[in-house]
């Protein structure tokens, strides 16, 4: 088994014999199952640019259309892929599950076990060497280049082997597919709406993701191999009010469903699992609450 990150990547064939690190690639460089997430992310961000340019001012139908789908999508991930498969902070219906999964992959954030993996893989190794997503490798690296510079094909197998089964590992192969409609759904609707429901709004929403990663890990003065996490209050308005900005809570207080401590940080991923509760479609939640020994650092 694998036992660190320069290991894993080193010697899967794309540099072998070698013991170079991704983070000093190239930025262009992919790794061979991470090509198509690359060009996938090049193409959607030169076609948000051109919508932009086109259609700078949609109308607030279609403005408000894509801030929902958006909100949605963010729903899928923070509530099912994040809290309760990473972390299993709480239990969902087989309905419930699948139309989160839906709702996540079409907002870009791509399969679930894929996700789960990495991220058990960063809080297993949080801002070490090992750490898949730090920004000790630079902001870029945190922010998009890990994205299709690593592609550990044992990541599944050594962080949710429990997942890697059933209708869960049916995603990888179905994720295209739903992806194409998510893109090019809107053009029902017109060029406007095919923009801006498509990759205007996945643009949006991968920022908003990668942003855990690269801003929500600089807190200041904390040496290395500490966890740098921080809460980053500004960034609740282009999380869309989800509580993933609340990132040092999390990493204080992992197995918890709520992200968000007070009524001064904004939760809706909670409110939507305290809401899922009531309805007999979340189980086992796991309410926990700050302690002072688990407080967050100042943002």
């Amino acid at each position: 088994m694998t036992n660190n990150l320069t290991d894993v990547l080193s010697t899967s064939g794309v540099e072998a014999g070698s013991v170079v690190p991704p983070w000093e690639w190239s930025w262009w460089r992919t790794r061979q199952q991470g090509a198509w997430v690359f060009y996938w992310i090049i193409g959607v961000h030169l076609l948000a640019i051109l919508g932009l340019i086109l259609f700078p001012l949609p109308g607030w139908g279609i403005a408000g259309a894509a801030l929902a789908l958006a909100w949605l999508g963010g729903i899928g991930t923070t509530v099912y892929f994040h809290r309760a498969l990473a972390h299993r902070a709480l239990k969902l219906g087989r309905i419930s599950s699948a139309i989160l999964t839906v709702c996540a992959v079409a907002n870009g954030s791509g399969a679930p076990l894929r996700w789960v993996s990495i991220h058990r893989w960063h809080h297993a190794t949080v801002d070490t060497d090992e750490d898949v997503s730090s920004p000790r490798h630079g902001f870029f690296w945190s922010h998009l280049r890990w994205l299709w510079q690593v592609d550990e094909p044992t990541a599944i197998a050594r962080f949710c082997p429990e997942l890697n089964q059933g209708g869960l590992s049916h995603w990888r192969y179905m994720q295209g597919w739903v992806l194409a409609i998510s893109l090019l759904g809107g053009l029902y609707w017109g060029w406007a709406a095919f923009f801006w429901l498509g990759a205007i709004r996945l643009v949006f929403a991968l920022h908003a993701q990668c942003f855990v990663n690269s801003i929500c890990h600089t807190e200041p003065g904390v040496a290395a191999g500490e966890d740098s996490s921080r809460n980053v209050p500004w960034l609740a308005a282009m999380q869309l009010l989800l509580g993933e900005n609340w990132h040092r809570n999390h990493h204080a207080r992992s197995g918890s469903a709520r992200l968000g401590w007070t009524w001064r940080q904004p939760d809706l991923g909670y409110w939507t699992i305290c809401l899922l509760e009531r309805l007999g479609a979340a189980t086992d939640v796991r309410h926990l609450r700050a302690t002072p020994d688990s407080a967050p650092k100042p943002s």
